[in-house]
């Protein structure tokens, strides 16, 4: 993003696009959907591959979908899932959650997920959004919070991952433990009416732990994070491969379960 201050520390590596397209609005926005009317326009900021999108714009059949991400080429993939579900009411675009590129009042609904936890400055970015937003619609955030992740078998080299990667993500200017902190933020940038909530996701059954552990033993390895890892000074390769057969060794005990915290707030424009 042209004003961005902060890094996304995951990168597109083909294991962290895994975890993006699981993602539905059953799974990842259920706190909105109780909101939505047929009529409205939607703005997805931070939208990736575009499942989530494409599940909002089948819930407003009368009105219009907009996601926005920073990074072209991921906005291709998004395009492809919308067609491949026939949606004529949304449409893809390259933009900046700091300098919104509309106009005041222009959505009914401003939705992020998994962004303001990457942004360097998540109050400001919540004012753009809320300055977009129409008088009585909705500004939706949900993030994770790293630090309240929780898992079993209590395996030390995910005890280091979490450790690593909160380090690398605030090296990068981030905030991992955003979920958590989403109702102060949202009050800093001057929202009164707020409703808050959080929400996990859960992974325990047998091909959920297969899923779950190798797209993270994958992405410690490969990924955009792994080399800001190595190249910020925060960890060896050797640490990254020690790292990534913890995710497999807790992937193949079949008592492993794995629980992520997200907060969520509601924003009602006034």
């Amino acid at each position: 993003m042209a004003n961005e201050t902060a890094v996304y520390t995951h990168g597109h590596h083909e294991s962290v696009l895994r975890s993006h397209r699981w993602r539905t609005a059953a799974n990842s926005a259920a706190y909105l959907l109780g909101e939505l009317k047929p009529h409205m326009r939607i703005l997805d900021v931070g939208c990736g591959p575009g499942t989530i999108t494409a599940d909002l714009a089948g819930l407003v059949p009368q009105g219009e979908v907009i996601g926005l991400d920073s990074e072209p080429g991921i906005l291709e993939q998004a395009r492809r899932e919308a067609q491949a579900r026939g949606l004529g009411n949304v449409s893809f675009t390259t933009g900046d959650v700091n300098a919104l590129g509309y106009p005041d009042a222009s959505f009914c609904v401003v939705h992020a997920h998994q962004v303001l936890q990457h942004v360097g400055d998540p109050v400001g970015a919540l004012r753009e959004m809320r300055r977009v937003t129409k008088p009585g619609g909705i500004v939706a955030v949900r993030d994770s919070d790293y630090a309240g992740f929780v898992w079993y078998p209590q395996i030390p080299a995910l005890d280091d991952w979490l450790d690593l990667y909160r380090r690398v993500a605030r090296a990068n200017g981030g905030e991992p433990d955003a979920g958590r902190r989403l109702r102060a933020w949202a009050r800093e940038a001057g929202f009164t009416d707020i409703t808050s909530s959080s929400s996990t996701w859960c992974y325990a059954a047998p091909e959920e732990r297969d899923w779950w552990g190798g797209l993270w033993a994958d992405r410690t390895v490969q990924s955009s994070y792994a080399d800001r890892a190595v190249e910020g000074g925060h960890a060896t390769q050797d640490d990254l491969r020690r790292i990534a057969g913890g995710w497999r060794e807790w992937a193949a005990s079949e008592d492993a379960w794995f629980s992520v915290p997200h907060g969520e707030i509601l924003c009602r424009v006034t």
